[in-house]
């Protein structure tokens, strides 16, 4: 009997963009002002998908607050917006969440994680401590205490499973079969993984699976269900062991983030149709940062086996 062969599942930025409908729940990897999909942002946002629910790491980046201010978000279920000291509240999910234009799904950092705990292991709900005695509760009704039937004296708390359909992960890099390695921490992005009904990773490169089979160990995401590849693909923000985050453009961001919050809309619009809307791919957005600042960005790789 001859042997199959195994299922490639590497596809263009487009191909996979393709994939994220309006309506769905996705879920966005990265931590702070590290390893976000902005390639994948960006071209969700060109192809006017709206009505997102969208599931952040415990500390979700401005890359949630961009897909925000471009309109494609419903409700948001994440413990933090913004970019810590550059911005420490995103402009775009202040100026929506207190307008009422934005669900909030109200969590804690713990909380979250027992949500993503839930749909990873098929229960119902996680029971957890923390949460008790606060008023996260009474402002996420979908969190249900009740009293330990073991002990009998303890409040807990059901904690709902958090499904995303899409989890949309960067890595340094992986195989073409689905094989992803983190290059460096991986904060939450296994979690949102594995409680998404699909992953996709946005990756550096995509390197042969002997690479992934010198130290499996690295391996934080397995089987994939389609892998982007995508150089620079976190700009403006760092990718670990590959390159660090571009300061001034985040700055720009949030600079302008600020005006829509406080109603300037032109100069809002203005950043989305140079950084998102202008350039038709991934590729003629790095032609607008310019290969020589992309190459200052750089840092050498510390991996080791």
């Amino acid at each position: 009997m001859s042997k199959s062969k195994r299922r490639e599942v590497v596809a263009s930025v487009e191909e996979a963009a393709s994939k994220i409908e309006s309506g769905m729940t996705v879920a966005i990897g990265g931590f702070g002002a590290d390893n976000h999909p902005m390639a994948m942002v960006r071209e969700i946002i060109r192809n006017g998908v709206t009505d997102l629910t969208l599931v952040g790491s415990a500390t979700a980046g401005l890359e949630i607050d961009l897909l925000i201010g471009a309109g494609c978000v419903k409700k948001l279920i994440c413990s933090y917006v913004g970019q810590e000291l550059y911005c420490p509240i995103g402009h775009n999910f202040r100026k929506y969440s207190e307008a009422g234009e934005l669900e909030v799904w109200e969590c804690s950092e713990y909380t979250l994680y027992a949500g993503l705990f839930a749909s990873a292991s098929g229960s119902e709900f996680f029971a957890w401590r923390g949460g008790v005695g606060t008023s996260i509760p009474e402002l996420n009704p979908d969190m249900v205490k009740f009293i330990d039937p073991i002990g009998g004296e303890k409040e807990i708390l059901a904690v709902p499973p958090i499904r995303p359909d899409w989890a949309i992960i960067h890595v340094g890099w992986s195989d073409c079969y689905g094989n992803g390695q983190h290059l460096g921490a991986r904060y939450g992005d296994r979690w949102l993984a594995r409680a998404a009904t699909r992953i996709m990773l946005q990756t550096e490169r995509v390197v042969p699976n002997e690479v992934i089979r010198k130290n499996p160990l690295m391996t934080t995401i397995a089987y994939a269900d389609c892998v982007v590849e995508a150089p620079y693909g976190s700009h403006p923000y760092a990718a670990h062991a590959m390159y660090k985050e571009d300061v001034e453009f985040i700055q720009d961001y949030v600079a302008c983030s600020a005006a829509n919050r406080k109603g300037d809309s032109k100069t809002w619009d203005a950043y989305l149709k140079k950084h998102v809307h202008d350039p038709k791919d991934h590729v003629a957005y790095l032609e607008t940062v310019g290969i020589e600042r992309l190459l200052g960005l750089y840092t050498h790789p510390t991996i080791t086996w």
